[in-house]
């Protein structure tokens, strides 16, 4: 598995409602930060977004943005509007003038992801991912959104299952897109999997977790040096390659803990540790308690 399809799998996209967004005049609204990912694409006229401190942003017809954690915002007929509190809701939203035809229109929506691993995702992702739709990148985000709305319309057999999956589709086309077309990423591992050589050995670790990797073993699936190699990891991905598997197994471990159902001898073996012993002293160190303290807390906080 690679490693935005390993992400993908751990983040567990669910609990999906979308709506139609409208509005006509002068208008504005100032939502408080919601935590969970929220997502648009504009059907017709325009609006301005403004994330927390940021300047506003333009969005105009067939534009897609995402916000992975979905922060305080704006959204203004232009920018200085008056702003009037909002609060997220699952119904449809008007705005301005509530008489005659919008001369804005938008479908927006939210979903929720695992809690333990939702972090993921902001750690990946710019507070705000806009994809204009002046380079042409909208239409297949476009296609996914209206195959979302349409399952969130019915009520037919195997609806929870396609929206999940029609979710993790469109989580992945926003990790393939902040690259594209760019020279220059922040640290982590979009900036990665830029780079041809790195993303080969980011590809081997994720595909065998459990294996005694070296800096020398993935330097050599990269095709360089070990110290140009590890040099290059740590200017790319922010940390050295020894670093990244560590978090990377705990990243996995926590989940596992989170299900629940696997020995700690058998969850050890999976992601490449020696005993259950050695597994335990790595976990706390890095969590902060022990792994079966983490799993009962997990037990005891209602999932979202």
């Amino acid at each position: 598995m690679d490693p935005f399809s390993d992400i993908i799998a751990l983040l567990r996209p669910h609990a999906v409602f979308s709506k139609p967004i409208t509005g006509k005049g002068e208008w504005g609204v100032r939502y408080p930060a919601y935590g969970a990912p929220g997502f648009a694409i504009v059907l017709s006229g325009q609006c301005w977004l403004a994330v927390e401190a940021d300047e506003p942003v333009l969005l105009q017809r067939g534009d897609f943005v995402l916000l992975p954690s979905s922060p305080a915002f704006e959204m203004l007929s232009r920018p200085g509007a008056p702003c009037v509190p909002g609060q997220p809701m699952a119904t449809d939203i008007r705005h301005g003038d509530p008489g005659g035809a919008p001369d804005f229109r938008m479908l927006g929506g939210s979903f929720r992801l695992s809690p333990v691993n939702a972090p993921l995702l902001v750690a990946l992702l710019p507070k705000i991912i806009h994809v204009s739709a002046a380079n042409g990148s909208t239409r297949r985000l476009a296609g996914i959104i209206d195959l979302i709305m349409e399952e969130c319309a019915t009520e037919r057999p195997g609806r929870e299952m396609i929206l999940e999956r029609l979710l993790e589709v469109l989580l992945m086309e926003c990790l393939r897109w902040p690259g594209a077309g760019t020279t220059t990423l922040p640290a982590g591992l979009l900036a990665g999997m830029e780079d041809a050589a790195l993303a080969r050995a980011l590809g081997a670790m994720h595909a065998d977790i459990s294996a005694g990797w070296t800096v020398a073993d993935l330097a050599k699936i990269a095709g360089m040096s070990r110290s140009a190699f590890a040099a290059r990891f740590s200017g790319m991905l922010g940390c050295a390659p020894m670093e990244y598997l560590a978090r990377w197994r705990m990243t996995r471990a926590k989940d596992t803990l989170s299900r629940g159902g696997t020995s700690l001898d058998r969850l050890a073996e999976d992601i490449g540790y020696d005993s259950a012993s050695a597994f335990s002293t790595a976990f706390r160190r890095r969590v902060g308690c022990a792994p079966g303290a983490f799993a009962r807390s997990r037990i005891d906080t209602p999932q979202a």
